[in-house]
């Protein structure tokens, strides 16, 4: 008889029984996935919230036909059910709860199967925010989440601190380049001001992730590049958001004075858009100059 990989099958273990192991890793492989259905708004995958919505975040059938996968099934994969799953439904599940790198790697080890594309994240940034991002330009224009990843960003953003094209997308992140990039942390104003609001920033966001291991790992890996996050990051210090004047030094066009403003992309803190536009007329004619050169002389 055909097995069909996309249908649930009964899971056994020696002699007839799931292993011990296996069932723990069930039940946590439950909650983490309802975590991640309980934090996205109807609104950041495209749905309407309706009048009479009660559940937090996303419903199981939202999530199911998000993904394309058997209502039912998704159902008991969140009751912890003693079932298989096939790496073509966990691909979708994790593109359906837009799982950033880290969290998709927790859900395959913890469904104990073999990710077939390492390394992919679902960012949720639509093309309606790319649309925006690119008519934004010459204004530097970035989508990021509350951990400094950066998920999109127009062309300018690209060229205003170094060349991001280049750099490998594990490390588009804005702390880690703010600590460990030579050409980045050049184009800071005010280098050691900037790292300390940053790193208060990104401890006050933490506070709401600390068990989740993508935060956890960012930490781990600052802690062992940086002496300078270290020494920061022991003094505890927390700041809110604030708009505020940035001074960003390229090594071609110049001084610019940017003043920053953040939009949430949708009705609850997650991914936001952050923007940046002129202070001054100087400012603005250097932005449109770094818009129009040629992308290898971006960092140069």
């Amino acid at each position: 008889m055909t097995v069909d990989p996309l249908l649930p099958q009964p899971a056994t273990g020696p002699g007839g029984a799931a292993p011990r192991d296996d069932a723990a890793r069930r039940t946590e492989l439950a909650a983490f996935l309802r975590s991640r259905r309980e934090r996205i708004t109807p609104e950041q995958v495209g749905l309407p919230r309706g009048a009479r919505r009660r559940t937090p975040g996303l419903r199981r059938e939202e999530v199911a036909h998000l993904g394309a996968v058997g209502v039912t099934w998704y159902t008991w994969l969140e009751q912890a059910r003693d079932i298989h799953v096939s790496p073509q439904v966990l691909d979708a599940v994790a593109r359906a709860l837009l799982l950033d790198r880290a969290e998709r790697s927790h859900l395959f080890a913890l469904a104990g199967a073999v990710d077939p594309m390492p390394g992919r994240e679902c960012t949720g940034v639509t093309r309606e925010l790319w649309q925006l991002l690119h008519q934004l330009t010459p204004f530097p224009a970035v989508v990021q989440n509350s951990r400094f990843d950066i998920l999109a960003y127009n062309r300018t953003y690209g060229r205003l601190l170094c060349d991001l094209d280049a750099v490998p997308e594990e490390d588009r992140n804005c702390m880690w380049l703010a600590f460990t990039d030579p050409v980045w942390r050049a184009g800071l104003g005010d280098l050691e001001a900037t790292l300390r609001v940053m790193a208060a920033k990104f401890r006050a966001s933490m506070a709401e992730h600390l068990a989740e291991p993508a935060w956890k790992a960012l930490v781990a890996r600052l802690m062992e590049a940086s002496p300078e996050f270290r020494e920061i990051w022991a003094q505890h210090e927390v700041l809110r958001p604030v708009s505020a004047v940035k001074v960003f030094r390229h090594p071609r066009v110049g001084a610019l004075q940017l003043t920053a403003t953040s939009l949430w992309t949708g009705p609850n803190p997650g991914p936001k858009l952050l923007y940046y536009t002129p202070v001054d007329e100087m400012s603005r004619e250097r932005l449109e100059q770094l818009a129009a050169e040629p992308a290898a002389l971006a960092a140069v």
